[in-house]
C-alpha cells in the first residue's frame, strides 16, 4: 500500500497535525532512504525515513503502510522506531541549562530590596534645600 509521507508521519503520530507534517517535508527536515522528499512522496514497506524535530534526529521503518492515524498502541504494528537512545537522550536536556537560579542578593534587586533604598534615599538630607 502506497502512502504519502506527510500523511504516514501523522498517523504514526510523529508530528500532532498533518500540516505539522507537510511543513516539515517542504522545510527539508524529513528524508525518505537518505534522500529530501516533498510531503506526496509514497512510502513503501521496508522504507527507512529520518525525521529532524529540534536537536533530534528520528528514524523510522515503514512496517506496513497507514492512511488513518491509530492510537499509540498500535503503532509498532506499521512504523518500526530505529532512533539511537544517544539520540533520545538530547531531549532530555539537563534541566540547570534552561532555568538559572539566582542566589538572593545577587543582581537585580528586588522589590523589596528597591522600596528599602527608597526610603533611605527619602531619609537622607544632602542639604540642597534652595
Amino acid at each position: 500500500m502506497d502512502v504519502r509521507i506527510d500523511k504516514y508521519l501523522w498517523a504514526i503520530r510523529a508530528f500532532k497535525t498533518r500540516n505539522e507534517a507537510t511543513e516539515a517535508c517542504n522545510g527539508g527536515k524529513v528524508k525518505l532512504n537518505d534522500a529530501a522528499v516533498k510531503p506526496s512522496k509514497s512510502v513503501r514497506q521496508g522504507d527507512v525515513i529520518t525525521v529532524r524535530k529540534a536537536a533530534v534526529q528520528f528514524t523510522y521503518r515503514v512496517i506496513e503502510g497507514l492512511e488513518k492515524r491509530v492510537g499509540a498502541a498500535l503503532v509498532p504494528q506499521y512504523a518500526e522506531n530505529l532512533t539511537p537512545q544517544s539520540e533520545l537522550d538530547k531531549m532530555r536536556a539537563p534541566v540547570e541549562t534552561f532555568f538559572l537560579k539566582r542566589d538572593r542578593g545577587t543582581g537585580r534587586p528586588t522589590k523589596k530590596d528597591r522600596r528599602t533604598m527608597e526610603a533611605l534615599w527619602d531619609a537622607i538630607d544632602f542639604g540642597d534645600d534652595q
